[in-house]
């Protein structure tokens, strides 16, 4: 059995990713996507979910049933065109997408106190001005 994505990297197919834009459900900024109801972010990266290999020959790079950044699929000679692909003398179909890495969430930083106003500070800290 293959092992699974990683638990902090999630697959979401552009068609998804597209319906979902349009009702308000997510929004992407700068190559992050950011789901509307969950305090959650992921960083994206363009790949495809193998589907299939069409013309019945093997599959010697054992991509069916997984999900490659099309950087990947480029390093390998794979010509990537919408939902299909062609590797060598194989052809296959694709589910295009984007893969989400889970992006930390930022903690807030806690500040100290202030004891006194900070022009009493910067009184304190720095010299007198000469008149």
């Amino acid at each position: 059995m293959r092992p699974a994505m990683g638990p902090n990297r999630v697959f979401f197919p552009q068609a998804a990713v597209d319906q979902w834009l349009s009702e308000g459900r997510l929004e992407v900024i700068e190559r992050e996507l950011c789901i509307s109801s969950h305090p959650r972010r992921y960083r994206l990266v363009e790949a495809a979910y193998v589907v299939a290999e069409v013309t019945g020959a093997p599959d010697d790079d054992d991509l069916v049933g997984r999900v490659k950044s099309l950087t990947y699929l480029e390093a390998l000679g794979a010509e990537v065109l919408g939902d299909s692909m062609i590797l060598g003398d194989s052809a296959y179909d694709l589910v295009p997408g984007w893969v989400g890495t889970l992006v930390p969430p930022v903690e807030p930083v806690e500040r100290p106190e202030l004891t006194e106003p900070e022009e009493e500070q910067l009184k304190r800290l720095l010299p007198p001005l000469s008149a």
